[in-house]
Parts: C-alpha cells; structure tokens; sequence
C-alpha cells in the first residue's frame, strides 16, 4: 500500500502531500496555477488542504514528467479521465506521440554526437587563436 493511500482518511497539507509525492511545493503550487492539479479546499485557518486523490494526481503527474511527457501532454491524459478513467487508445495516441518525439530527439543527440566527436578529434588542444569547438558555438566567429 502507497503511504498516499496510507493517508486517506487524513488531510494533507502541502508540505505533506510534497514528502509524500517527492514534489517540491513549489512545483505543487505552480500546477495548481496552471491547472494541472485542481485548486484544493481550504482550512480555517486558509491553508491548502489535500486528499488522496489530489495526491494521486500529483504522483501521476510526477510520474508523467519523469518519463518526459510535457505538461500539455499530462493536461491531455487527465482530461481523458486520470490514472482511473481514460480509454487505452487515447492514451495510445497520446504515448505514441511522445515516443516519435524521443525518437527524434535520439536522433537529433546521435547527430550531435558525431559533430562533436568530428570536431574534438579536429582540436589541437594548442593556445592558437583558431578552435574547431569555438567554431562551431559561435555563430557571428564562424562568418
């Protein structure tokens, strides 16, 4: 059993809902800002008040943006109904969609590396004025 299940039948605050999830309360604030995570309730006093399925939300977005999923993304799969209620094939969609963009970015990094690699081999390591390196960060020195 999770310690968010764990913690049902108890509010959370936000500094809890954070050790909990491994969220930083910064992050948990700005979620809620920009809707990821819904607004919670409020004590008395006004401070957040969580439940288990904020945090159950929360760890799902967490897990989400682990796994590189943007925001937008994670917004798609929770408008679809959450970790509970969303349909294998939109989420499909959804993950098909990331894993073309890993494969791009793959293989844009592959290229990289074998400019780079091209390039340090091209490098004298010497004090002269021309770098093969510099040559290729600095757009205005390459003209």
């Amino acid at each position: 059993m999770s310690a968010i299940t764990a913690a049902r039948a108890e509010k959370l605050t936000i500094g809890k809902l954070s050790q909990l999830t491994g969220v930083n309360i910064e992050t948990i604030r700005y979620y809620e800002k920009i809707k990821v995570l819904p607004v919670p309730s409020r004590a008395e006093n006004g401070r957040r008040v969580y439940g288990p399925m904020e945090g159950r939300i929360l760890a799902f977005v967490r897990r989400s943006r682990e796994l590189g999923f943007s925001l937008d993304e994670v917004r798609a799969l929770l408008r679809l109904g959450g970790p509970e209620k969303a349909s294998c094939r939109e989420v499909r969609e959804i993950a098909a969609h990331h894993l073309d963009d890993i494969r791009t970015k793959i293989a844009d990094l592959r290229k990289l590396e074998r400019l780079l690699t091209k390039t340090v081999a091209q490098c004298t390591g010497t004090a002269a004025p021309k770098c093969p390196v510099l040559e290729i960060l600095d757009i205005q020195r390459s003209r």
